[in-house]
């Protein structure tokens, strides 16, 4: 890496760029000039894991939200809501989660630029501080319209997911990275199923420990995750640095400048848009389930006779975003392993099993009508989709290396993009008397995308699934080669 002297001591064993060969889990390190590395891997993982505690932080309280802003017509006995589906309150619902996925696609696309041209530690920052300001003035919502506008708002800062692998591509040798960004992507994302049940924790305090009323319990929840990213920002900003060497530069790509029309290149290649289709088909599905699963776990007529509070469903949707404790980590090592015995199309044939997996899966969970069935196959479910986020990311920095940043931005996004047409045309649009029926066709879908597989070709030592690939220790256009062996520590 430019700009990286020989004989700068780090904490990490790094290659001749300064990139970190051994991920070592619990080490901080003496400075962040000494050890950028963990720190790096750390801010990138921890600003995500809140970002998306607070952009789903509506989820799990939308069943006591929908009640104080006056969507619902009334609640039955049970307590479920009366709107059934495709009414207007569940149409407002569904599209206010839409809007919430549908605002990052933007942010992320332009994103990669961003980076480019300032590096991930100021994009993170100054995504975390608007975010703040988001979720904060969420609490002020009064109807519908309000509620879409916020969440909209608040999409935004879904976009951190970016700056989350992009900084740890440049972080850490080539060879662990599949792992790398799976761990730091999937540790992340669990903020997505820890909110489910954080946000009811946090709702139950206010209600029952300091004994405010239903809507002012909610609101004030907001503030929690509003405050947390106005901390970690300040963190962020004070004990970490872009690169091994301190300031990110664009040269360091191998590149002389950020243009856009690097966007236009990298659209142009065939591969790359089959890739945002698939990382839409694995995390646009994650986006849809974690704005869905609460109110369906506690919407559904169960036919075990199962009738759950807003509390436990949270708590039972949250076990979808739990399994990213391991599972994506599990994609990124199966994927760095099928690359060490096969290369490139080792990396290929790796995505292509996680995305048949996730459609099988989910089509099974589709046909579960007892939450005590449904539940096991959530997460069988959840942990294809997990294998097929670390896998998808496996792949990204080989694609068009120079242009890690516009792809990774674009992948990122094409995830997003996933969950809006997923949610728009098989949860709001699609009239069906099963609401089961949407989740088989979503399945339908995915395993489309994963035989789409076959299209992630090049003809240079890459590869593709059917011809052969680069041996392992055959560098890829735009990597340096790398001196140590790779390893994880925690």
């Amino acid at each position: 890496m430019a700009g990286t002297s020989a004989s700068q001591a780090f904490d990490l064993p790094t290659d001749d760029q300064g990139k970190a060969t051994t991920l070592r889990l619990l080490f901080w390190g003496r400075t962040k000039e000494a050890n950028p590395h963990m720190r790096g891997f750390w801010f990138a993982t921890i600003s995500f894991f809140w970002a998306f505690v607070g952009c789903f932080a509506f989820a799990p309280l939308m069943a006591v939200v929908r009640e104080d802003i006056g969507l619902c017509d009334g609640f039955d006995e049970k307590g479920k809501c009366k709107c059934g589906a495709g009414t207007e309150c569940n149409k407002l619902i569904g599209f206010s989660g839409l809007t919430a996925v549908a605002s990052t696609i933007f942010v992320r696309v332009l994103l990669g630029g961003f980076l480019e041209k300032f590096g991930p530690r100021k994009v993170q920052v100054a995504l975390l501080s608007l975010g703040a300001l988001f979720v904060a003035s969420s609490a002020a919502i009064t109807d519908a319209t309000g509620l879409i506008v916020v969440r909209f708002c608040i999409g935004a800062v879904g976009a951190t997911f970016v700056t989350n692998q992009f900084w740890s591509s440049i972080l850490f040798n080539r060879k662990i990275v599949g792992m790398t960004n799976a761990t730091a992507g999937g540790w992340g994302n669990l903020g997505g199923g820890v909110t489910q049940s954080l946000m009811p924790l946090i709702y139950g305090m206010f209600l029952n420990g300091f004994g405010m009323s239903k809507p002012a319990s909610w609101r004030v929840s907001m503030f929690v995750p509003a405050a947390i990213f106005s901390i970690v920002a300040v963190l962020m900003w004070f004990f970490s640095q872009d690169t091994p060497c301190g300031k990110f530069d664009v040269t360091q790509l191998g590149k002389s400048k950020v243009s856009p029309v690097d966007y236009v290149q990298c659209l142009k290649d065939p591969r790359v848009l089959t890739m945002i289709m698939q990382y839409g088909a694995c995390f646009g599905t994650e986006l849809v389930m974690n704005n869905r699963l609460a109110l369906h776990f506690k919407d559904y007529d169960w036919s075990d006779g199962v009738v759950l509070s807003v509390a436990a469903a949270g708590l039972a949707a949250s076990a979808f975003g739990l399994v990213n404790l391991f599972a994506r980590s599990l994609g990124g090592i199966f994927s760095d392993v099928m690359f060490a015995r096969m290369g490139v199309p080792g990396r290929i044939w790796a995505q292509f099993l996680a995305l048949a997996l996730e459609g099988l899966w989910l089509l099974l969970f589709s046909h579960m009508t007892a939450f005590s069935a449904a539940l096991p196959c959530l997460l069988l479910f959840s942990l294809g989709v997990q294998l097929a986020e670390g896998t998808s990311y496996g792949i990204v920095p080989f694609m068009i290396p120079q242009h890690l940043g516009p792809v990774s931005a674009m992948v990122g996004a094409g995830g997003n993009l996933g969950a809006v047409i997923a949610t728009q045309l098989f949860y709001i649009q699609m009239k069906v008397d099963d609401d089961l029926i949407p989740y088989r066709v979503h399945a339908g879908c995915v395993l489309f995308w994963a035989l789409m597989t076959v299209f992630l070709y090049w003809s240079d030592e890459r590869g593709s699934m059917f011809t052969k690939g680069m041996a392992k220790n055959t560098e890829v256009e735009g990597a340096a080669p790398s001196q140590e062996s790779a390893e994880v520590v925690a």
